[in-house]
């Protein structure tokens, strides 16, 4: 099955589906509850590669041991070593207090809200630096992890894996075409996605009954054309 076309009314469409099912179903967590960009930016970086409940238990533990970017920068690298073990992907820690040093030398401890200067931090990609854009700033800004590119070819490229270059290129252009242009509703937009693949759209099981957006789903679509041709 090719990929399908986009249209901007069926976009706005699954973006409204999706808001509305996040408001009844998410989870609460403690980085949902703030818009520090600091905050959210640890978050970002313990969440990578990272299961949810491991992070939760590190999380506030770091944030009480350094409460800001000026603390954190101030801090012996040995300290934040020590602060992020057992965590695992060490190069996280680092890369969070090179990027410390650097905002705070450069940039008074200020965190930049543009996405294309987040980039510029160590340690931030494309989705880091959309995802502090959004959700520390409000900012309409795509992202695309693991879940949300899953999610979206599901969606619009049943075929096109997500491990592939072209797939990534392809859940770019979707998450793309289909962020709400206001901020507070990108915020929740972007949230939903990553959501939605965590708990419902997951890696090993679909859960369709209970997605909102199976009717606009093609992966759905071609699951249910095959059920009634084998029956």
């Amino acid at each position: 099955m090719s990929p399908r076309r986009l249209d901007q009314r069926e976009l706005a469409t699954v973006s409204r589906k999706l808001r509305a099912w996040f408001k009844r179903h998410h989870r609460k967590l403690p980085w949902r509850e703030t818009r520090d960009p600091y905050r959210i930016l640890v978050s970002e970086l313990m969440l990578q590669q990272t299961q949810v409940a491991r992070v939760i238990d590190f999380y506030g533990a770091f944030l009480e041991r350094f409460p800001t970017l000026e603390v954190l920068a101030g801090a012996r690298a040995a300290q934040v070593r020590e602060a992020w073990h057992g965590l695992g992907y060490y190069a996280r820690a680092r890369n969070l207090h090179a990027l410390a040093k650097q905002v705070s030398r450069e940039r008074d401890g200020a965190l930049p809200s543009d996405p294309a200067e987040l980039r510029t931090l160590p340690g931030i990609g494309p989705y880091t630096a959309g995802a502090v854009a959004t959700f520390a700033f409000e900012r309409p800004a795509a992202l695309v992890d693991t879940n949300v590119a899953r999610v979206l070819l599901r969606l619009f490229a049943p075929r096109t894996s997500p491990k592939s270059a072209r797939g990534q290129r392809r859940a770019w252009e979707i998450a793309e075409a289909a962020l709400p242009s206001r901020g507070a509703t990108a915020w929740t937009h972007n949230q939903a996605l990553m959501e939605l693949g965590a708990l419902v759209c997951t890696a090993r099981v679909r859960h369709c009954a209970r997605c909102p957006l199976r009717a606009h789903c093609a992966t759905y679509a071609a699951d249910r054309a095959r059920a009634s041709a084998a029956a």
